[in-house]
This record gives structure tokens, C-alpha cells and sequence, in this order.
């Protein structure tokens, strides 16, 4: 089995706000789920850290995520900063519980990261999940004391928004720029020399943070807008500078970020012909404009607020990221190609990015 890096999990989000304990099966989980309904995915999850095992998927960028939404907003949030930045520290404490029990290991330099590689390549048993950690828009970092303190706990990337307005920048179904506070942010990031997330940022705010951060950028979960037309796809154009900008983007396996003309809580997976090869399609058109597969990474978001209801339907846990290695093969992709896209593009962006 080829080792894989998944550069965009919601982990902690599953185990604390889901109530999931991900050191079970994702069999144990969804049996434990049956008779729940508060959200659309329970018992169809798909990720577990023993799946991760099982899929030889040893490495992962693994989430921090709290927004803090003000009261004329109608998404879900937390109603202050500070509560957001509370949350975070919560899901922290579940990471650090996870260190404890041998399950994980948090990895923020390359050193970490090189021994970790090395032991996922060795022959011994249970080795530990390594994560470095992405916070997912920064709502909850109530002053730049906090971002200090969160790049001390660990925090090597982050992204300014996620959807709708946010404290220093416009996210998804939203337009907007970056303003005072959120080029302040970029600065003190760029200082601190962390890796800027520019999945999610409408189009005015992601131009603007291309063009004021000199920063290492990356996009840990975002497709081709030239494939399925949305704001919270790329245009050939973001592509191409990030291209430029030698940004490495994750490839996520959201069913309507796949395929066009998805609804969601309507459309069905195997009634629309959504397989995991479909992400195929969004690979081969990022390599076209680039020339090469040096850019592509998967970054699938499973479980990210969906489950087996919203994801291809020929996988059953993330587990299944391996028949990747199989569907690229069958669609002209070199060994070397594979693997770079499975793992060594990940890892030589972070060897070039991490302390």
C-alpha cells in the first residue's frame, strides 16, 4: 500500500462536537449512531483513526474550527470571539489526548516530520497518526497575543475565513476584502512564518491576501470552478497563481464540490454516478494548466459536516483513498505522478515551509 497524506481532516470537530470517538471502527461509530438524527450524516461517517491506519494514511493536517458569527448572521457560530477561541482550545485538549494515549502525534518542524516518515516506513505495529495543525478560519483568534499563543501550541497554518463574512476576511457565499484587521493578520503570519490557507476566501478577499502575503500559500481543500461552477471552486485564473505562487492544493471529496448541479439532502450518490475517480477529472485539469502534477494533493474533508450521503459512493471509509493508486494508473498517471500526489507533494511543500 502506498503511504497517503490527507491535508484536510475536521478530526477534532467529529470527536468533540460530534460526540464521535474516532480511536473506534467507523463501523463502531455509525452502530453507535443508528437511532440519531441531529445531523444529516450520523451514521454514515467515514473516518476513524483506525480506518486511517487501515488505509495507510499516516499523516494528515488535521483542524482547529470555531467561527464566531455576529447576531444579524444566520449561519451556526459562537456568539463571541472569545467562546470561538474557547472552543478551539477544547479541540486542542482532545489532540493532546490523543498524544497521550499513543493515537497521534503532532508534528511542527521538519525534523518531526522527517522522523515520522521514517516510522511510517518502518515495520512497526500501531504507529501513531501524525497531524499538524490547520485552524480553519480565524474568528477565534481574538488578538494577534492569541495568534502567538496558538502558533506555540502547535498552529502552522491557517486560513483567515470559512463561509460567510468573518473578523478578517469574506469567506464562502460571501464578497468582500480583508480590511485593517485582516491585513494586520497576514503580517503577523508572514512574521511567524506560517502557511497561508487560502481555501475559502471569496474572490476579492483571496486576491487581495495573494497580493499582500509573501508567505508560503497553499489550498487544503478546494476543485476547479471550470468543472462545477461555484464561488467556492477555483478559476482557471486562482490556479494559475497559485501555480505561480508553488501552492500545493488538496483535492476534496465533498459530492457538490465534485460534480455540478449537486443538492444536497437531495441528490444520491450512486443515482448521480459520483465515484472517487470522478476527482480524477478535477486532478487532470489542474495538471493541464500546470504542465505537471506537482501542485496536487489530497485534501478530502470527509466527514467535514457530511458523511456517505455526500461523498463517492464506492467509499466506504477513507480507508478506500488507496484505490486511488489504482484509478490514476488506469488514467495514464506515472508511478512517480502517483506518488506525488498521493504524498511527496505534501511533503516537499511542508519540508520547505515547517521551522
Amino acid at each position: 500500500m502506498k503511504f497517503i497524506i490527507d491535508i484536510h481532516l475536521d478530526l477534532s470537530m467529529n470527536a468533540i462536537e460530534w460526540n464521535r470517538d474516532l480511536t473506534q471502527s467507523v463501523l463502531q461509530i455509525n452502530t453507535q449512531e443508528k437511532d440519531l438524527i441531529d445531523k444529516p450524516d450520523r451514521g454514515r461517517a467515514t473516518v476513524s483513526l483506525q480506518a486511517m491506519r487501515e488505509g495507510n494514511i499516516g499523516f494528515c493536517v488535521a483542524t482547529q474550527i470555531a467561527r464566531y458569527v455576529k447576531s444579524n448572521n444566520p449561519l451556526p457560530g459562537w456568539n463571541s470571539p472569545a467562546q470561538a477561541w474557547a472552543q478551539t482550545q477544547g479541540q486542542l485538549a482532545w489532540y493532546r489526548a490523543m498524544e497521550k494515549a499513543d493515537e497521534m502525534v503532532q508534528i511542527i518542524d521538519k525534523k518531526g516530520l522527517q522522523n515520522h516518515l521514517d516510522l511510517w516506513s518502518s515495520s512497526e505495529l500501531n504507529k501513531p497518526i501524525g497531524y499538524l495543525l490547520n485552524l480553519e478560519g480565524a474568528d477565534s483568534i481574538v488578538t494577534l497575543d492569541h495568534l502567538h499563543r496558538a502558533y506555540e501550541q502547535g498552529l502552522r497554518a491557517i486560513g483567515p475565513a470559512h463561509y460567510g463574512p468573518g473578523t478578517y476576511a469574506y469567506g464562502t457565499d460571501s464578497e468582500g476584502g480583508l480590511g485593517t484587521k485582516g491585513k494586520e493578520l497576514l503580517n503577523e503570519i508572514e512574521k511567524l512564518n506560517m502557511i497561508l490557507d487560502v481555501t475559502h476566501l471569496c474572490d476579492q478577499s483571496f486576491w487581495e491576501a495573494i497580493d499582500h502575503y509573501n508567505g508560503k500559500i497553499w489550498a487544503s481543500h478546494s476543485n476547479c470552478r471550470s468543472l462545477v461552477p461555484n464561488q467556492r471552486q477555483f478559476s482557471n485564473l486562482q490556479i494559475k497563481e497559485l501555480i505561480d505562487r508553488k501552492a500545493i492544493i488538496g483535492m476534496a471529496f465533498d459530492a457538490w464540490m465534485m460534480i455540478p448541479k449537486w443538492q444536497k439532502g437531495i441528490s444520491n450518490p450512486k443515482n448521480s454516478s459520483l465515484v472517487i475517480e470522478t476527482i480524477i477529472d478535477h486532478i487532470d485539469h489542474i495538471c493541464q494548466l500546470s504542465g505537471n502534477s506537482n501542485h496536487i494533493a489530497l485534501g478530502t474533508d470527509l466527514d467535514g459536516g457530511f458523511g456517505k450521503e455526500q461523498c463517492p459512493y464506492d467509499l466506504e471509509t477513507i480507508s478506500d483513498l488507496q484505490k486511488m493508486d489504482v484509478l490514476l494508473k488506469k488514467r495514464g498517471y506515472s508511478e512517480n505522478d502517483i506518488q506525488k500526489i498521493l504524498n511527496q507533494n505534501a511533503i516537499n511543500f511542508l519540508m520547505g515551509a515547517l521551522p
